[in-house]
């Protein structure tokens, strides 16, 4: 049995580690080399780390994420700003495990195929922001909303090569108020690839309500700097809920 992952999922901004609420209202998280030594100690599964300035077609950060890598002992996806498969190579030349491709993906479906028969799909992870507009889930880029259907957007992205999916409700992002489920209920059973639901983890309970929504992993900001629990926390009450997690 897979084991269910906890991921800490932040945003990389002039060379610090910052959270956002609604991708906006930003708040320093701490240093580079001084964070990664807390989510070494925490025994989280894998961390995220998104390049926000490099997604508004600044250079990325490789400074950054070589000094990331150095202090990293756990599995490391980075994203934003990638645009080459020259970009993809460095970043894994780097230290990374994984990379995170969204607007790239959007623009050119096709990239993701390319990466993934150069590097390997199990290094490719698309992200999809989504946004609600009455009723009706968007797909969010850039500060716009796009009349593309989140779910065929995804299948399109499996399609194409994408080893996992990054599924951040932009609504959530920041509020600790739980996962968004109306979301996460329309992707039930509907991917064959991991899905890794982001925006909104508060709390243990959370987690379970997500997971049994059809989760594979759970990713979250706010918890994991501004709140009492701890990711040993939230695994633990994963394992007695009967989910398979790795303990130390």
């Amino acid at each position: 049995m897979l084991k269910t992952r906890i991921i800490p999922c932040v945003l990389l901004k002039n060379g610090q580690l910052v959270k956002s609420i609604e991708f906006k209202d930003f708040r320093t998280i701490g240093h580079l080399t001084s964070s990664m030594r807390i989510y070494n100690a925490r025994n989280v599964d894998e961390l995220i780390i998104l390049d926000i300035d490099a997604s508004k077609n600044a250079q990325i950060d490789f400074e950054s994420i070589q000094d990331l890598a150095k202090e990293c002992f756990m599995p490391l996806t980075i994203g934003g700003g990638i645009k080459t498969l020259e970009d993809i190579q460095k970043i894994l030349n780097l230290g990374a495990d994984k990379i995170a491709i969204n607007s790239q993906a959007l623009k050119d479906p096709a990239f993701i195929a390319k990466a993934a028969n150069r590097f390997g799909s199990q290094c490719i992870v698309c992200s999809i922001d989504v946004k609600r507009k009455g009723e009706q889930f968007c797909v969010y880029d850039k500060g716009n909303l796009l009349q593309i259907n989140p779910l065929e957007l995804a299948l399109e992205y499996q399609k194409q090569g994408a080893g996992e999916l990054l599924l951040t409700s932009v609504d959530f992002e920041g509020k600790a108020k739980g996962y968004d489920l109306e979301l996460l209920k329309i992707f039930q059973n509907r991917l064959k690839i991991p899905l890794i639901i982001n925006g909104g983890l508060s709390k243990p309970s959370d987690a379970l309500k997500a997971l049994n929504l059809g989760a594979d992993a759970l990713a979250g900001a706010y918890i994991f700097h501004f709140s009492q629990y701890t990711p040993k926390d939230i695994k633990e009450e994963l394992a007695k809920e009967g989910f398979a997690v790795r303990l130390i």
